[in-house]
């Protein structure tokens, strides 16, 4: 089996600025592809998480001025498909690439919070919408369905993407299991330190590779009025990164960095996976389907 390399990018967006936050994706594109074939950014990186924003809501009410701040969010959200996605398409058909992107996704009036998949040809090969947001995430963001839970087979091995606390879904995992998935790619903004273990149990678990890229978010990448409720010093850290890439053994490949924006790579061996599975094998002999079983809506 082959060696690839793959990159996790761990930066921030340019808060409710599509724009600025594109060419500031297009560029980290560039940068990653001098070291990767794959790429993985975080969970919401176009065009932002609101990490600490309320949106005016309380039960039963809501305020004028939460509303004007979530048609902000919405008018910098993707449409998919749209320019946003062509651009991005065209940054891995230029560099050769395979990326899979967090964007908040624009369709109709309801926002959902997606990874988007791209192939080093730069079709657009499909998304994922995140079907549990967690806790506030549900007033702002849909609810994805088991439409979109692919894993794609391609020429770098078999990429799926699991966003954020969906980690903590067995279930949803399983079902990636089941499907083959060999490079598990976990966009986030859960920036805890409870998150690597997550990340070490998932790769042993599923004997796959787990790239999990997290946003790094100062207060300065986000709009004067935006009402940080961790503090308006330009240097206060909203996101704080920790992005890791583990091996199916649960080896530390590269990271946890929580010192700033960075890329982060490794080279996987694909061979390791086969290795693991010799005896772990979750979704084969491992299962006991005489006992158990799971059934996914699609």
């Amino acid at each position: 089996m082959k060696t690839i390399r793959a990159a996790v990018v761990q930066a921030g967006s340019v808060m409710f600025d599509l724009d600025r936050s594109l060419e500031k994706a297009l560029s980290l594109v560039a940068a990653a592809a001098k070291q990767a074939e794959l790429i993985v950014f975080p969970e919401a990186f176009l065009s932002g998480y609101p990490k600490g924003l309320d949106f005016g809501a309380r039960v039963g009410m809501r305020s004028p001025e939460g509303r004007a701040m979530f048609r902000r969010y919405f008018e910098s959200a993707v449409d998919v498909p749209g320019p946003a996605t062509e651009a991005l398409g065209e940054a891995c058909r230029q560099h050769g690439v395979h990326l899979v992107m967090g964007v908040i996704e624009r369709d109709g009036g309801t926002l959902y919070c997606t990874a988007l998949f791209f192939s080093a040809g730069g079709a657009l090969l499909g998304r994922h919408r995140k079907v549990m947001p967690t806790a506030m995430e549900r007033l702002i963001w849909g609810f994805g369905d088991g439409s979109t839970l692919p894993v794609f087979d391609t020429a770098a091995g078999k990429i799926g993407a699991v966003i954020c606390w969906e980690n903590y879904m067995p279930l949803l995992r399983m079902a990636m299991y089941r499907k083959g998935i060999q490079l598990y790619c976990a966009p986030t903004v859960d920036d805890r330190e409870s998150w690597l273990p997550s990340m070490r149990h998932i790769a042993v678990e599923g004997r796959c590779f787990v790239l999990s890229a997290c946003q790094y978010l100062r207060r300065s990448d986000c709009p004067e009025d935006y009402p940080a409720v961790q503090g308006d010093a330009p240097e206060t850290v909203l996101i704080a990164g920790g992005s890791v890439i583990a091996d199916p053994f649960g080896a530390v490949l590269a990271g946890p960095d929580r010192s700033g924006e960075c890329i982060l790579s490794a080279e996987l061996d694909l061979a390791r996976i086969v290795e693991g599975k010799y005896d772990l094998d979750v979704a084969g002999h491992y299962a006991r389907p005489d006992i158990f079983r799971l059934t996914v809506n699609e």
